[in-house]
C-alpha cells in the first residue's frame, strides 16, 4: 500500500478534530519545548547529561570523560542550568552537577531507549 501524505477523500473527522483541539499544545509550551529540544542537540551536552545522568560529578570529572577543557564543559553546564536540566550543588570548594529532577532522567532514558530500539 503506498502512502502519499495526503487525503484522496477530503472528510475532517469533526469528532477527532475537535477532541485534539480542546487539549492542544499551547504557543508558549511550543517555544518552551523547541527551546528544550535546541538544547539537547547539541552532543556535547548530550555527552554531559549522560554521564551526570550516571552519578554526580564535577566539571573535573565532566571535563576528564568528555574530553573538554573545563572551562568549555563550564560554560555547557551553564546552558544546561539556564534550561532548567542540571542542578548544582558546592561543597566546599567544588561545585558538583546532578540531573535537574526525575523527568530529565526520563527524557534522556526514553531518547536512548528510542534510538537504540530496532
Amino acid at each position: 500500500m503506498k502512502c502519499n501524505d495526503v487525503c484522496e477523500e477530503n472528510i475532517v473527522h469533526v469528532e477527532k478534530v475537535e477532541d485534539v483541539k480542546r487539549d492542544f499544545i499551547k504557543g508558549d509550551e511550543v517555544t518552551k519545548l523547541q527551546e528544550l529540544f535546541k538544547v539537547l542537540g547539541d552532543g556535547t551536552r548530550i555527552k554531559i547529561l549522560h554521564a551526570i545522568s550516571r552519578t554526580e560529578l564535577c566539571v573535573c570529572d565532566i571535563a576528564s570523560i568528555i574530553n573538554m577543557s573545563q572551562s568549555a564543559v563550564s560554560h555547557q553546564l551553564r546552558i544546561l542550568r539556564n534550561s532548567r536540566l542540571v542542578k548544582h550543588r558546592k561543597e566546599g570548594k567544588v561545585v558538583y552537577y546532578s540531573l535537574q529532577d526525575n523527568h530529565v532522567v526520563q527524557l534522556f532514558n526514553q531518547g536512548l531507549e528510542h534510538i537504540r530500539h530496532d
